[in-house]
């Protein structure tokens, strides 16, 4: 990611980080991922998902999603709890509500996902996104966030 510098990303339109996605090799993003500013990465992407939220095509979906991230440094899983109700999307401060949908992917397939270089379906038939609860939901995600295009 010669481009991305993650400590800019706060600024950086989700588009502009899509395009830079779309140019930096898979190791690369590994690399970033797997080190310290991925705690940055994943907090700024998970702050905007409110923003990126389409509220006209969630009608009456009401749901908590935990968005769970493999490959942590330290071998863990970072995991975030999105809340749609009310046709408002709030990321949660606290991971205790039990799920409607878990989303599970690896960090490269997180981010290629994210700034819309992955194809959720095929991510999904390939093993690289696992879903565990609302299948619909599951397959709603797409529609309900504004997801960039590079």
């Amino acid at each position: 990611m010669t481009d991305f510098d993650p400590n800019t990303f706060a600024t950086m339109e989700p588009r502009e980080f899509a395009k830079i996605v779309k140019s930096t090799p898979d190791a690369k993003i590994a690399e970033v991922m797997g080190g310290p500013q991925r705690q940055l990465i994943l907090d700024e992407v998970f702050a905007r998902m409110p923003k990126q939220f389409r509220p006209e095509r969630a009608g009456d979906t009401s749901a908590v999603i935990h968005w769970t991230v493999t490959g942590r440094p330290d071998g863990g899983v970072d995991t975030y709890e999105i809340v749609i109700d009310g046709g408002v999307c709030t990321l949660s401060p606290s991971v205790d509500r039990t799920p409607k949908l878990t989303l599970t992917l690896a960090p490269v397939d997180f981010v290629k996902l994210i700034s819309g270089l992955g194809n959720p379906v095929m991510m999904f038939m390939t093993g690289k996104l696992k879903a565990d609860g609302s299948m619909g939901l599951a397959a709603q995600i797409q529609t309900l966030f504004d997801i960039p295009k590079a």
